[in-house]
């Protein structure tokens, strides 16, 4: 209830208002049916932005540090989150990939709508990095279409250490639905799994037109740390 009260009283309203998104393609997402969300990640606006433009509800699987923050803020940002309909996933150990997937495919096996940023990351530069293949894994054993999206101009209104975001216009673009029927069976071959993987990326290269760097975003981001301690914020997965 309270996800559609922050979608059409609340949060929706005003951010719409403050960044009057232009969307595009919204009639490539199913109007029922379960269905992946596959997007770029630029800003912790993204998060909000998405899940107000579109019709349907929409669940991300969400890093688990957002529901276990300490003291009042942390009470609240797990609270909104929560309330935003946003699954927490523990990222650490060896099973965090495999418990983000069977999250993931609970959302499709209720024939809902779920979010998903293939990179795993915000990227720290702009620019569009490897996609991890757990899209690809959920997209064939749940036999579901993807829908590509690029977030455009996020990364400009709130990149990686601002806190309040510019108020600038921004475009949201969907692409047409990807087909993965004909890999079924296959979700625990690499080879087929990364080339899920490298499809929808570029998928989403073709919607938002940023640099493609075939790297993993974490990594590049842990290198730039190192090399460079003073010159970025504290870089978050």
């Amino acid at each position: 209830m309270f996800y559609y009260v922050l979608k059409y009283v609340v949060l929706g309203p005003v951010l719409r208002l403050l960044f009057r998104p232009v969307i595009e393609g919204a009639e490539h997402i199913p109007d029922d049916g379960a269905a992946i969300v596959a997007g770029n990640h630029l800003s912790f606006s993204d998060h909000f932005l998405m899940p107000a433009i579109i019709k349907r509800r929409i669940t991300f699987l969400a890093k688990a540090e957002y529901f276990t923050g300490p003291g009042v803020k942390g009470r609240l940002t797990a609270a909104f989150f929560r309330s935003a309909g946003q699954i927490p996933v523990d990222r650490s150990g060896k099973e965090a990939g495999q418990a983000a997937i069977r999250e993931g495919l609970g959302v499709l096996g209720r024939g809902e709508l779920l979010g998903i940023y293939p990179e795993g990351t915000r990227s720290h530069d702009g620019r569009l990095y490897k996609g991890k293949v757990g899209v690809a894994v959920m997209a064939i054993r749940a036999q579901v279409p993807v829908v590509p999206c690029a977030m455009v101009g996020t990364f400009e209104i709130q990149p990686p250490g601002k806190v309040l975001p510019r108020i600038k216009q921004v475009t949201i673009r969907f692409g047409e639905p990807l087909d993965f029927s004909r890999y079924a069976g296959l979700e625990n071959e690499k080879a087929a799994i990364r080339a899920v993987t490298d499809e929808i990326m570029y998928a989403i290269l073709g919607l938002s037109g940023q640099e493609y760097v075939d790297e993993y975003a974490v990594k590049v981001k842990e290198s730039a740390q190192a090399q460079q301690p003073g010159r970025f914020p504290k870089l978050r997965r």
